[in-house]
């Protein structure tokens, strides 16, 4: 069911109900979800918990991922998934949209939208992805002053701490500020950008009991693992940030081409999803009932 027709919407803010999810043994799997309809279509296949990208955002709204999107952009994007699915959702928060202050505003924006979880990064504005060369980083005081603004303005909001020094510091580096990060009030550590195997199982086992976040990006440095890989090298989430609007945009490039090149969408409607199909999975038919049950008319009470 839909959000708004739903008998079942949780009761518990989104970041204790994410808690609750890292608590069991097993690895909890994110994959980005960029608008509403994707949201319901990662609920419908089982996932328990979402993720939104800046760059998937940014790219949906035909920008590069270079932080020039806004925070109340973003909380656009955070309501209508975190609505739609009921899951807990972790947001890409970049850089902080601006010091310590901006970041306490960005946190409380978030949570209003209904987010379970941010993470922010220490690289400097232009900010780039993590798979990107000529990252500029921040000094890792200024961004463990983020990161205690963050925990100070948070309600139950969980704070991850991304780093993406391991490509110009190395693993020595990425160490150091991710424990300086912990003790500055992180809830989990997002290292960014590590190239091997190797990599991410030195880096967990160089940061026992901190709670670690892998991202399993396509065409970047990471090599292809899977959920359970990352879990036996140590890590408890892991995201596949841009995954589905990247597959999405594929089939719309086709789709463009074909109608430019033959007139019509003909030859493309097996792979459409059917009007049925959407409809199921946006509820079209629930929202139908719930409008025929408040509905109703109210007769004038009087004397005729």
């Amino acid at each position: 069911m839909t959000y708004l027709v739903a008998d079942d919407l949780p009761a518990e803010p989104a970041g204790i109900r994410l808690r609750k999810l890292l608590d069991r043994p097993a690895i909890l799997q994110m994959p980005g979800a960029h608008n509403g309809l994707a949201a319901l279509q990662a609920r419908q296949a089982g996932f328990e918990a979402l993720y939104l990208s800046g760059a998937a955002m940014s790219a949906s709204m035909g920008l590069p991922d270079l932080g020039v999107i806004t925070v109340d952009e973003v909380c656009f994007f955070v309501r209508q998934v975190a609505r739609a699915s009921a899951l807990p959702v972790l947001v890409d928060g970049d850089t902080g949209y601006g010091e310590a202050l901006n970041v306490m505003h960005m946190v409380r924006s978030f949570e209003d939208a209904g987010a379970a979880a941010v993470h922010i990064e220490d690289q400097l504005l232009p900010k780039k992805c993590g798979h990107l060369n000529d990252k500029k980083l921040a000094d890792p005081r200024d961004m463990a002053a983020k990161v205690a603004a963050a925990r100070k303005a948070r309600r139950h909001l969980c704070v991850i701490a991304r780093t993406d020094a391991a490509a110009s510091e190395g693993i020595d580096g990425a160490v150091a500020r991710a424990q300086l990060y912990l003790d500055s009030g992180a809830d989990a550590i997002f290292p960014e950008a590590l190239t091997t195997r190797e990599m991410f199982a030195e880096f967990a086992r160089r940061m026992p009991g901190a709670k670690l976040l892998a991202n399993m990006t396509e065409f970047g440095r990471t090599p292809f693992f899977t959920a359970a890989e990352f879990e036996q090298m140590g890590y408890r989430m892991v995201i596949w940030p841009v995954s589905a609007l990247r597959v999405a945009a594929k089939a719309q490039a086709e789709l463009f081409a074909s109608i430019r090149a033959h007139g019509g969408t003909h030859r493309l409607v097996d792979r459409m999803q059917t009007r049925a199909e959407l409809y199921a999975t946006i509820g079209y038919h629930d929202y139908e009932a719930l409008d025929a049950s408040i509905v109703t008319t109210v007769i004038p009470q009087g004397d005729g």
